[in-house]
């Protein structure tokens, strides 16, 4: 029989000391989103769609936590959406969600089909099956009285989003962590917008949840928004802090000194007026401020940072 020793204890006590602090940190982010952003109110009934992955596992976790201590009332009811794919688990999510004591609906719809009947094989699936999906939960939000739809992304998906739509759409456009859908009537709301995706996989192994992968899509491994998500992370290696660097811009936007004239009126720009951000540095030389203890113009590879 194994005798725990003291470095057993000491592993046992740092590990249980790291997870709260994981935990601790999350629930920080998700609700620094949640009133930056004004995402969840007195009364509202938010409705998480929970895919079986991670991200989505950890969302409902730490909105039900963050609902037993908030200032303000509202529910919660977790919704799947089965889409039978050949040999998805369907008892793992009911099975799961009657154990933690939530609300929840299964919904089937067979969008499985009718996406492999309509794009040819070895094209890329994920847009029509987004559309597809984006539509039955919409529906879905009017029939439970939902106020508000909750969705999983994180700040990488975020980043990724924003070199995606400058790469391939010749866009400055990333994904909002609020937004009303087309028709107006659906309020889109991504609580986990702050949070890294590392951290998110740790949380997710630290309550061993049952993670459902996705078998469509995962046989595609040169997307390209896996492309892009490994050119981030390889940034993030050589140069630690900058996928907070870039994240930060999203939220320190300059229209002036971009060129959408549609975002700002450089037409009727006069002499005697400076825009909002300063006026012409052309002349000037650029000074950008360190990120830690590294420029983000050092070309040169460091070593990453490891740990918290």
């Amino acid at each position: 029989m194994h005798t725990p020793s003291s470095a057993d204890s000491a592993s046992v006590k740092k590990a249980a000391f790291e997870g709260a602090k994981l935990t601790k940190r999350l629930r920080h982010h998700v609700g620094d989103a949640i009133n930056d952003f004004n995402m969840v109110e007195a009364g509202d009934r938010v409705m998480v769609c929970l895919s079986g992955g991670k991200d989505s596992y950890a969302l409902l976790d730490i909105l039900l936590g963050l609902q037993k201590s908030a200032p303000i009332s509202f529910s919660l009811v977790a919704v799947n959406l089965d889409q039978k794919q050949p040999g998805f688990p369907e008892h793992v999510l009911p099975e799961y969600l009657r154990s933690i004591g939530v609300e929840y609906h299964i919904v089937e719809e067979d969008t499985y089909s009718i996406v492999k009947r309509v794009v040819e094989p070895g094209k890329t699936t994920c847009a029509l099956c987004s559309r597809l999906r984006r539509g039955i939960l919409y529906r879905v939000a009017d029939e439970l009285g939902a106020t508000k739809i909750a969705l999983g992304h994180h700040r990488d998906d975020i980043l990724q989003t924003l070199f995606l739509n400058m790469f391939y759409a010749g866009k400055l456009k990333a994904m909002p962590p609020k937004l009303v859908s087309d028709d107006g009537r659906h309020m889109v709301i991504r609580p986990l917008a702050y949070c890294r995706e590392r951290d998110l996989e740790r949380y997710a192994e630290l309550h061993a949840f049952p993670i459902i992968p996705c078998n469509l899509c995962g046989s595609q491994p040169n997307l390209q928004r896996q492309v892009v998500k490994q050119m981030i992370n390889d940034w993030d290696r050589r140069f630690p802090g900058r996928s907070e660097t870039m994240f930060r811009a999203l939220q320190n936007v300059v229209p002036s000194h971009l060129a959408d004239s549609a975002l700002f009126d450089f037409s009727n720009l006069k002499l005697g007026t400076v825009p909002d951000g300063g006026g012409d540095i052309a002349f000037d030389k650029e000074a950008f401020q360190a990120t830690g203890s590294i420029s983000i113009l050092d070309s040169r590879p460091k070593e990453p940072v490891r740990g918290e």
